[in-house]
């Protein structure tokens, strides 16, 4: 298990808060150049969807956030669509993957796209019930 520094538990710690709150799939905490914290759930209204991490990101712009030194999802895969607003911020951001009970399986540092895409997820295995993929 990848050891997480005490900032980045602090996000974890966060959005772990979040996603209990709100009851969803998943959850994210975000923290700007300037020390500060977001954290937010899933959004799932009728009007509006938005995944934790763009909720997180939203809070922290229209705050007044101007960079992101790193963020933490939890429960959520790597084409999580938040991924794409943190690095439209910030390109260097460093974003931690973990699953719904705290463990890291993945930490990506200023990397998009497909390179981003299922690093360290065993095959086979669906993040969204965190089991494995029977067909």
């Amino acid at each position: 298990m990848t050891e997480l520094d005490a900032e980045d538990n602090k996000l974890l710690t966060l959005a772990r808060g979040a996603m209990g709150r709100t009851g969803g799939a998943g959850g994210a905490a975000i923290r700007d150049t300037d020390g500060r914290t977001y954290a937010a759930g899933e959004v799932e209204l009728s009007a509006l969807r938005l995944t934790a991490l763009q909720a997180a990101v939203a809070a922290a712009i229209s705050s007044g956030a101007e960079g992101f030194e790193a963020a933490v999802v939890v429960g959520r895969p790597f084409s999580d669509p938040g991924v794409t607003a943190v690095r439209e911020v910030s390109a260097a951001a460093r974003i931690v993957f973990t699953d719904r009970q705290g463990k890291v399986f993945d930490i990506v540092d200023g990397l998009s796209g497909d390179a981003a895409q299922h690093r360290g997820v065993p095959e086979g295995f669906d993040l969204a019930t965190e089991s494995e993929v029977l067909e």
